[in-house]
């Protein structure tokens, strides 16, 4: 099953310098064959790209050792340690509206509960796996797919797919910090790294009792912990957060912890 950080990372990386041997640069095409591995769910494409450097892969019956190499899966025959490895035949797209409580990975080395539990089975075996990733602290809209272009499109910042956060917070933020959402402020990544995220929509939605209210950030990026550290910096954490769009994409009334498939018409609205 592919990890989260392959997929981000592919999505930055994807195209560049992958070619195949003694091919030109502008006649690139097909898709990359550690990818493919990754498609197909002999490994993460880390592991895959390790599969290839020892050797361990064939294409039409050549060893392939170079990282980069593209082949046309509808064409080529693959082989792992002698095991032909199938293209996957069937793409689905789901949505989920994650629990809090479940992370965003195949296999959680600490046990804990994964939103490929929250599938069933018929859906698991066809090797969906996230489509970026939500805290283990934070629910709402997430989608799932088999499908590594679509995963990689909108993962890929040039696409800019806004996401739409609900943030429960203590209090009732003044202008000011309202406005500072707005214009963006300085988040501490996990590298110690200051980054200054971009515009944001911010609008109090309602309150919560008392003393509490609901706030909206409507994002255009996906940096790690973002809509929490940004809440963070302007001193209103967030005390509870739940993802109620992506794009065109609502919850509606699905409710937590089930899932559907998406539309053919909200599937065209993605791409």
């Amino acid at each position: 099953m592919i990890e989260l950080a392959d997929w981000e990372e592919d999505c930055m990386n994807d195209g560049q310098n992958d070619k195949k041997p003694g091919q030109e640069e502008s006649q690139v095409s097909g898709e990359r064959l550690s990818r493919f591995l990754a498609h197909a769910g002999v490994a993460s494409r880390r592991a895959a790209e390790e599969l290839i450097s020892a050797g361990r892969v064939r294409v039409n019956g050549v060893a392939i050792t170079t990282q980069g190499v593209r082949i046309d899966p509808q064409q080529d025959e693959v082989k792992v340690d002698g095991r032909v490895i199938q293209a996957v035949s069937k793409h689905v797209y789901v949505l989920l509206n994650k629990p809090v409580g479940y992370v965003c990975t195949a296999h959680d080395p600490q046990g804990r509960p994964t939103v490929l539990d929250l599938l069933p089975d018929e859906i698991r075996r066809l090797r969906v796996y996230p489509v970026g990733r939500l805290d283990i602290d934070t629910s709402g809209l997430l989608l799932l797919t088999n499908d590594g272009d679509f995963a990689l499109r909108m993962a890929h910042p040039r696409y800019s797919t806004e996401k739409r956060y609900e943030a429960l917070i203590r209090g009732w933020p003044t202008e000011d910090i309202m406005e500072a959402l707005r214009q963006g402020v300085d988040i501490l990544e996990d590298d110690g790294q200051l980054y200054h995220t971009s515009p944001a929509q911010a609008s109090i939605v309602r309150r919560d009792g008392r003393d509490d209210c609901w706030i909206g950030l409507t994002i255009h990026e996906g940096h790690k912990r973002q809509v929490r550290r940004m809440l963070e910096a302007v001193g209103c954490p967030a005390r509870s957060l739940r993802r109620i769009n992506i794009g065109p994409l609502t919850l509606q009334d699905l409710p937590v912890g089930q899932w559907r498939y998406l539309t053919p018409a909200e599937l065209q609205g993605l791409t």
